[in-house]
């Protein structure tokens, strides 16, 4: 893709984190941007940061409302005159054993981090392939590597590669290029949030084995997202050692490869589901305000 001076890319999960950072960094190459997300006050100190109306198209939109992608995809178009490249960014996490986790939302995560990513390419793809654009799902290292009481985390997150995968084959003859991205742990609110409620995530993080336990910082992890983006990469790993868990996925759902984690769970898992049946929800408070919305 080259220089991104003057495309128009549209980022769902747009207001914090790593959305909001890599829609600095684009901003900053002369992209006009579309951001949506459920989070009005950030999302609107983010578009007046980054020059307002006149770069930045705001969109209160759930990734879970096809009609609402819609809306925003339409919306984009009608500003800028189409769609160059989509970033579908917007995911969530629970916690808690299949035992202790709430089904509810077990269900959002899944809603959220697969079917979200297909409604935010269904709404966008016809503008995307008329400009022979480039399309990034954000997935993550959860994709190729497993970690108790994060079930439907992992599913999502591996849901979210096999689609990008097959999503690739099927325009790749439309001029469309399409990646994935995995990064370990982020210093982002979804980590942040889970280290503030959960005493038992943050041992968890310090006992996995090897770069695991490690956190990425946003800053970083931009930057890469940026720099895939304009090379139209089939992959994006930040750090790039998560690259190499993908050739050895096989070896990693073995015992062996599962030893660490094994030895642990019995002792971490109880009182991960202790701490979530006290909090009396799975996931953060911050997303528990805004479905309540």
């Amino acid at each position: 893709m080259g220089s991104l001076n003057g495309k128009v890319v549209l980022i769902t999960g747009g207001a914090r984190g790593v959305g909001a950072e890599v829609a600095r960094r684009l901003r900053r190459k002369g992209a006009n941007l579309v951001l949506t997300d459920l989070d009005p006050a950030p999302l609107a100190e983010l578009a007046d940061e980054l020059g307002g109306e006149a770069h930045v198209l705001t969109a209160l939109a759930d990734v879970r409302d096809l009609a609402a992608m819609q809306r925003a995809a339409d919306a984009a178009v009608a500003r800028f005159g189409g769609i160059d490249v989509v970033v579908a960014n917007a995911g969530i996490a629970s916690f808690g054993s299949v035992l202790q986790v709430d089904p509810e939302a077990f269900r959002r995560v899944i809603d959220i981090n697969v079917v979200g990513v297909f409604n935010t390419v269904r709404a966008t793809l016809p503008s995307v392939i008329e400009r022979r654009g480039y399309v990034l799902v954000v997935s993550s290292l959860a994709a190729f590597t497993s970690a108790p009481g994060l079930a439907a985390y992992h599913a999502s997150k591996a849901g979210a590669e096999y689609f990008a995968n097959t999503l690739r084959l099927e325009v790749a003859h439309r001029g469309v290029d399409v990646g994935s991205a995995h990064m370990s742990w982020i210093d982002t609110p979804l980590v942040q949030d889970a280290k503030a409620d959960l005493s038992t995530f943050r041992e968890m993080l310090t006992r996995m084995p090897g770069p695991l336990k490690k956190t990425t910082t946003v800053t970083e992890c931009g930057a890469a997202f940026v720099k895939g983006i304009e090379g139209r990469k089939k992959r994006i790993y930040c750090p790039r050692w998560v690259g190499a868990f993908r050739w050895i996925r096989p070896l990693v759902s073995t015992p062996i490869g599962e030893r660490d984690i094994r030895k642990f769970a019995p002792e971490l898992l109880p009182k991960l589901d202790a701490e979530v049946a006290t909090l009396g929800r799975s996931t953060s408070a911050r997303i528990e305000s805004l479905e309540q919305r």
